[in-house]
């Protein structure tokens, strides 16, 4: 009797159980991808606008001290980009993110070095490949 009793619960549930582990509808079942989305669409026009505003700021600036401010707003829109791109994929993607990220800083340091001569110019290089690593 109780195999019998047993059987029978296991055959409610198992004919039960596609009704509890249906599908969620598609509006439901995309809300955290698009939400995801969205923010990281969002971040990536943040950056752009940011990076527009950085750009006019430089606008006042002549020479070597423009080259350098431009540098600086490339690096950090791409500092950004790479941002909202890993918190999209997440993971190994984070750590591609921050070598961009170090990459980005580098090459507007090395700007900002091109301004000095001599010496300085070549303290400043060797601080900013042991600062990012290259």
């Amino acid at each position: 009797m109780k195999l019998a009793s047993a059987l029978l619960i296991a055959m409610t549930l198992a004919a039960a159980s596609p009704l509890y582990a249906r599908d969620y509808p598609s509006d439901v079942k995309n809300t955290m991808e698009d939400r995801t989305e969205a923010r990281s669409d969002m971040a990536h026009d943040t950056a752009e606008q940011n990076y527009e505003r950085a750009k006019e700021k430089c606008d006042d600036l002549r020479g070597q001290a423009k080259d350098a401010c431009i540098a600086q707003a490339k690096a950090d829109l791409k500092k950004a980009k790479s941002q909202a791109k890993a918190y999209e994929k997440g993971g190994k993607a984070q750590a591609e993110a921050t070598e961009e990220q170090l990459k980005a800083d580098y090459k507007a340091a090395r700007e900002r070095c091109d301004q000095l001569s001599g010496a300085a110019k070549d303290s400043c290089i060797s601080e900013a490949k042991i600062k990012y690593a290259k």
